[in-house]
């Protein structure tokens, strides 16, 4: 690595001489602007949209845009004027807790090396980082503006991060945060249960930019003059319009499958949870609620058929009463005379 910065921190009275390095690269892949037709690159020039010579480097300057067509130019020794008194030092304003400081602040970061004699004053600051459990608050000058940063410990190294001021973090200004949206306890517990199953330690060894790979892989493809065969991909059948709890218990399944876990099934084993209970007590009632005509429709055919029964029994008994002469005449009918 070679430093792109040489300064000292400024720990109070005691002064810690460091050389700075990017501590970051971007792994883009970077093309050249060409010629479709023979390949040549595609240079452009710095012309002067006024004269329209064109300029080189040290004829450019800097120009603020005041509106209205004019421009006020300042050059090298005005920006050399500039009261950047810590200019080459990083101070120390203060010790805060890491978690204090909002992630969306920090911009870049750099490693510091001690320099000749500033091992041990150095290896002392970062000690005393370690054991504090705090970050230092520092204001550095790079690139001829000061910069507000953080010193913190990575890897037995003191970390500079520069952040944003402040007043450069943009405020959200979005139509839904003034709408009264409520979220439903089931939907909660629901969406808190998938983030319990996507719970995990953060390794990021693990994770690889696919495109970049695919991209170098036909780069390499071009310059040994093969072809790419690009996988298959399986398209996905396009989801159905399905409710927000549904979504959820999906990607619950999903989630638990995917770590290699047995998808909950109806009626099994486990632990009730507020969303199973809930759906068990609605099933419930649902047959409950079902069974219930059928207990008064059985109900009803039973009354009906006492009723019936009642109405033929005095039928019954008249059928039976006429039927008792007839009975008698017929057997005096039948009876044997006696002889004289």
């Amino acid at each position: 690595m070679r430093a792109i910065w040489k300064g000292a921190v400024s720990f109070g009275l005691v002064s810690i001489g460091v050389k700075l390095y990017s501590a970051t690269e971007e792994k883009d892949i970077r093309f050249h602007q060409v010629h479709r037709e023979d390949g040549g690159r595609i240079r452009y020039k710095r012309t002067c949209s006024v004269c329209g010579e064109e300029v080189t480097y040290d004829d450019i300057a800097k120009g603020y845009d005041i509106g209205g067509g004019e421009m006020v130019i300042l050059t090298d020794e005005d920006f050399a004027d500039l009261p950047l008194t810590s200019s080459r030092a990083i101070d120390v304003l203060e010790f805060v807790p890491a978690e204090q400081v909002d992630p969306i602040l920090y911009n870049k970061a750099y490693f510091l090396e001690p320099e000749g004699t500033a091992t041990k004053p150095y290896v002392l600051l970062r000690d005393a980082l370690i054991d504090s459990e705090r970050v230092a608050i520092v204001k550095v000058a790079l690139r001829q503006r000061e910069q507000l940063a953080t010193l913190r410990v990575r890897e037995g190294v003191l970390l500079l991060n520069t952040m944003l001021w402040p007043d450069e973090i943009r405020t959200p200004d979005f139509g839904f945060l003034d709408e009264d949206l409520k979220v439903r306890p089931p939907e909660l517990a629901m969406a808190s249960s998938l983030i319990d199953s996507m719970t995990g330690e953060f390794e990021p060894d693990v994770f690889t930019d696919d495109y970049r790979a695919a991209l170098q892989e036909v780069i390499d493809a071009k310059v040994e003059g093969r072809e790419v065969v690009q996988p298959e991909e399986v398209e996905e059948a396009p989801a159905a319009a399905v409710d927000l709890m549904a979504a959820l218990k999906a990607s619950v399944e999903r989630a638990k499958a995917a770590r290699g876990e047995q998808p909950a099934r109806g009626g099994g084993g486990g632990e009730p949870t507020p969303i199973s209970s809930a759906r068990s007590a609605q099933k419930a009632a649902e047959k409950k609620a079902a069974k219930a005509p059928a207990k008064k429709t059985a109900a009803k055919k039973t009354a009906a058929k006492k009723t019936a029964a009642k109405k033929a029994e005095p039928a019954k008994k008249t059928a039976a009463k006429k039927a008792e002469p007839a009975k008698k005449t017929a057997a005096r009918k039948t009876a044997p005379r006696k002889s004289a």
